[in-house]
């Protein structure tokens, strides 16, 4: 008898969601950076195990809409709710609940969720009875089906989070190939490699002005016969001043991420990869309905 679990992962922004959803994978399908907003779309993380088929949809952080694509991005998260089995709603033990975590709690209530509470980075707790006042607080917002502390970074509990899930597995087919670890298409997570590397390569605010697009995908032979792959990469930002910046000196900073995504990539491919990479101006993008659209990262995308 096979069975099917969808559970939405949600919370706010930095909260450890991708994190989460690569571990539960077991392999990397979402993209982890420091910065907030990381996650821009709803991710399909897929792990089929016996005979159960689990899917983990790693959300966006809940956060107030500031542009066209944050309001795709927080419409995202809404979506992702619909016809979910179970909520798994993470928080940072680190931080006060927030507005935005009170709002989502009522939503769950109006909804009539399920839901299961983790308590996220409790490595980083030295006084355990803030544990203690954490759970109290949130409990008596939520009566969760289950709540349990954790570190994905220490790996504290985790093996308490897929039994918790597994409760509300249902009799169905498969709805995805049992080996397919993610649904997104391979040049969208290409392209988000590239951009976890800029997220990761870079500071303050241009990151979140910079969208990535593959534009091709050659298998080919170098002049010895091995096989590498050419990939052609564009760049997107918003301000001529980033294209700069994202360049840097001499083409610096763009050796540099071309340098630690390739690393990914050759990894995903198996064999050598050979990037060119180009930086294009397309100002306010962020507020182009069209342009958001056309690079997949519509709220129903």
């Amino acid at each position: 008898m096979t069975k099917s679990v969808f559970a939405a992962i949600t919370g706010r922004p930095n909260a450890g969601k991708s994190s989460l959803t690569n571990f539960l994978v077991g392999e990397k399908v979402a993209i982890v950076s420091e910065k907030p907003q990381t996650t821009r779309t709803k991710i399909n993380g897929i792990l089929t195990k016996g005979e159960t088929q689990y899917v983990f949809i790693d959300t966006p952080g809940m956060h107030k809409a500031q542009n066209r694509l944050s309001e795709e991005m927080v419409k995202s998260i809404r979506n992702s709710m619909e016809d979910v089995d179970v909520v798994v709603f993470m928080v940072d033990a680190t931080k006060k609940i927030s507005k935005i975590e009170e709002e989502l709690l009522k939503d769950y209530k109006n909804r009539q969720l399920d839901v299961i509470l983790l308590i996220n980075k409790v490595d980083l707790i030295s006084d355990k009875s803030r544990l203690l006042q954490i759970i109290d607080e949130l409990s008596k917002k939520y009566a969760f089906t289950e709540v349990i502390p954790i570190s994905i970074k220490k790996q504290i509990n985790t093996e308490l989070i897929l039994p918790a899930i597994d409760k509300f597995a249902k009799e169905s087919p498969h709805f995805f190939p049992d080996d397919l670890p993610t649904d997104q298409p391979e040049k969208i997570w290409l392209a988000e490699i590239v951009r976890e590397k800029i997220l990761r390569t870079m500071h303050e605010e241009i990151p979140h002005g910079v969208a990535v697009e593959i534009e091709t995908i050659e298998e080919t032979k170098t002049n010895k016969g091995e096989d590498i792959v050419d990939i052609g990469i564009v760049i997107i930002c918003e301000k001529a001043s980033h294209k700069g910046m994202l360049i840097g000196k001499q083409g610096a900073m763009l050796k540099k991420i071309g340098s630690v995504a390739r690393e990914d990539l050759e990894d995903y491919f198996g064999t050598k990869v050979n990037m060119t990479l180009w930086v294009k101006v397309n100002e306010n993008w962020r507020n182009n309905e069209a342009f958001i659209l056309e690079m997949g990262l519509g709220a129903n995308d």
